[in-house]
């Protein structure tokens, strides 16, 4: 009787697996609906220049894209601060990204893209400007939505998650640390 249950639950498991990646949820992407997102100026989990920074020139560092999936209408790019004091401080918040973009040079806006206002009420890029301390994760994220997003101007970056919700084909990510 025991084996008896055990087979049965490795099978309904099995076919819960074989569902897997073709009729999910669009916004909790698959092994296949993974983004790589690079930058040639630093590593993932390392240190991001000061030229990228509050304390250097203060323009977006460079970047680049891979594994976006076709079918995506528009890309949307998202740069937070979760150690900041205060709660998730958002450095940067663009969408409406031409789905074809591979990738974004030091300073650029980009491609076909709408910016919204990030926590310092600025538009467009701001960059790391952390408190005497530790350093802190600045997560650049990068999401492939089924829809284009087509935010007012002055969108926040909550507005920008809700309209991402169920609408996101793939996502990736990029960490990097700067303290000071």
């Amino acid at each position: 009787m025991r084996s008896r249950l055990m087979i049965t639950a490795v099978a309904a498991a099995l076919g819960l697996l074989s569902g897997c990646g073709s009729g999910g949820s669009a916004s909790a992407p698959t092994a296949a609906g993974r983004i790589t997102v690079a930058s040639p100026a630093f590593a993932d989990g390392g240190a991001i220049p000061r030229r990228y920074t509050c304390a250097g020139e203060d323009v977006s560092p460079p970047l680049t894209f891979s594994g976006v999936p076709a079918h995506t209408a528009g890309l949307t790019l998202l740069v937070q601060d979760p150690d900041a004091p205060h709660g998730t401080f958002t450095h940067w918040l663009a969408w409406d990204i031409d789905p074809h973009t591979t990738q974004l040079p030091a300073g650029a806006t980009p491609p076909g893209a709408a910016q919204g206002r990030n926590s310092f009420t600025k538009r467009g890029y701001s960059g790391p400007c952390p408190p005497q301390g530790p350093p802190h994760r600045y997560v650049f994220t990068l999401y492939a939505a089924d829809r284009r997003l087509g935010l007012a101007p002055d969108a926040t970056t909550g507005d920008v998650q809700r309209a991402l919700k169920g609408h996101t084909l793939a996502s990736g990510t990029l960490t990097g640390r700067y303290g000071r």
